[in-house]
């Protein structure tokens, strides 16, 4: 498959799939759990607290792991590993551009202090399981 095919599906893939599992290290082992993601330019953006176990073992080690997109229903579904490095951010503007009312169970809106923004660039993208056809690493 060509690249930009590759970009396309990766791309269709992060905007229609907006939760995911994502790992951190922790104690030299992996952890894992379920996030919201928002994407630009295949940067993804995710917001937490600033106090959680992520946000400390994020400050340890930066490097992530995450998995969107498989939906569940069989053998085949496409879905992407994204392997990247993560930045804390507390720019206001970034987390007006993605508050969500549905992030009101946690915060009091996108100026509450203890809302960050984890800001993830890429190392490496995968698109996996593409109908059966092998695993197509995307060319940063």
């Amino acid at each position: 498959m060509e690249q930009q095919e590759v970009r396309k599906h990766i791309e269709q893939i992060i905007t229609e799939s907006s939760t995911g599992i994502m790992a951190t290290v922790k104690g030299n082992k992996p952890h894992s759990r379920y996030m919201t993601f928002f994407n630009e330019d295949l940067t993804l953006y995710t917001p937490t607290s600033r106090d959680t176990d992520k946000t400390e073992e994020i400050s340890e080690n930066p490097n992530t792991h995450i998995l969107l997109g498989y939906d569940g229903e069989g053998f085949g579904d496409s879905y992407v590993e994204y392997e990247g490095k993560v930045t804390i951010k507390e720019d206001e503007e970034l987390k007006k551009k993605i508050w969500d009312d549905n992030m009101k169970i946690w915060f009091d809106g996108p100026e509450d202090p203890d809302l960050i923004v984890l800001e993830i660039k890429p190392n490496q993208i995968r698109l996996m399981n593409k109908k059966g056809t092998p695993p197509e690493t995307l060319e940063l």
